[in-house]
């Protein structure tokens, strides 16, 4: 019996083996850090003394000038301990985020700590902070929406590299 060849027919096929190919082929490599990985890849930690390179999703653009490649400091992922937690103490902690919540209204979160159940962390406000700071670019209050465009820059790489607390597998 013959199938007969329709457009449709392609569409399908070519939506089925999406669904075969995989995203990561290779097996996973122990790194620590991100030179470590392939370029695709980031050194990620999954858990307490265990990094992986993980697949970037998306991947980062390839958008440099003149063939040359950016600089080794831009390609390196922002963590918590030297990067973001410099800027909420800076921007967000003072007198709304912190230990003192009084000007903020929300006190079942706080920006000067990483992780932690209640109130919650940075770590599991992460995609909160990013959609305030970074694509509504309302917070903080007060602030022009094109100044701290460095900090607003490290925020969301931080948020897209799964918000990694610290270098070193750990250590600050």
């Amino acid at each position: 019996m013959r199938l007969p060849f329709t457009p449709g027919l392609l569409v399908c096929a070519v939506a089925a083996s999406g669904c075969f190919i995989s995203e990561n082929p290779v097996p996973p490599q122990v790194c620590a850090q991100d030179a470590d990985c392939p370029s695709t890849h980031r050194c990620v930690t999954v858990s307490e003394g265990e990094r992986l390179c993980e697949v970037l999703y998306p991947p980062a653009p390839l958008d440099f000038d003149a063939g040359s490649p950016p600089d080794a400091g831009s390609a390196r992922t922002p963590t918590w301990c030297n990067d973001i937690q410099p800027v909420m103490v800076a921007n967000c902690v003072s007198s709304c985020h912190g230990a003192t919540t009084t000007n903020s209204g929300h006190p079942e979160f706080r920006l000067d700590v990483y992780s932690s159940a209640s109130p919650k962390g940075a770590l599991e406000m992460a995609a909160l902070v990013k959609a305030r700071a970074v694509d509504q670019r309302n917070m903080p209050p007060g602030a022009s929406p094109t100044s701290l465009s460095a900090e607003r820059e490290l925020i969301k790489r931080w948020v897209a590299a799964g918000s990694p607390f610290c270098d070193d597998a750990g250590t600050p």
